[in-house]
């Protein structure tokens, strides 16, 4: 018996449009840079960017570590969150844990 699989590409397709948000540039280098983490809520994620926070300061000169944390791995973070981590940080990473 033969099945047949479809294969779905779930990427947007390239080109703009005129609501398409601008892309600010990479960065390229975290010395001196605002770091901020969304904590999705789930276990052991704070352990892992506690780690993670010492090494961007320590090794690569980041200037400081912002963690904010989510109150459910179900729901999207805060828009206050998501306002302040936006309006501080040079790079946002979402993080995840268990």
């Amino acid at each position: 018996m033969t099945a047949t699989v479809m294969l779905f590409d779930p990427t947007a397709p390239r080109g703009g449009s005129a609501q398409a948000a601008a892309v600010p540039a990479q960065r390229t280098v975290l010395a001196g840079a605002v770091i901020g983490f969304i904590d999705n809520a789930k276990p052991n994620f704070h352990h892992l960017v506690d780690d993670i926070a010492e090494l961007l300061v320590s090794r690569y000169g980041a200037a400081k570590v912002i963690k904010r944390r989510k109150s459910s791995a179900s729901i999207p973070a805060d828009a206050a969150v998501i306002a302040e981590l936006s309006g501080e940080c040079d790079v946002v990473i979402a993080g995840s844990g268990d």
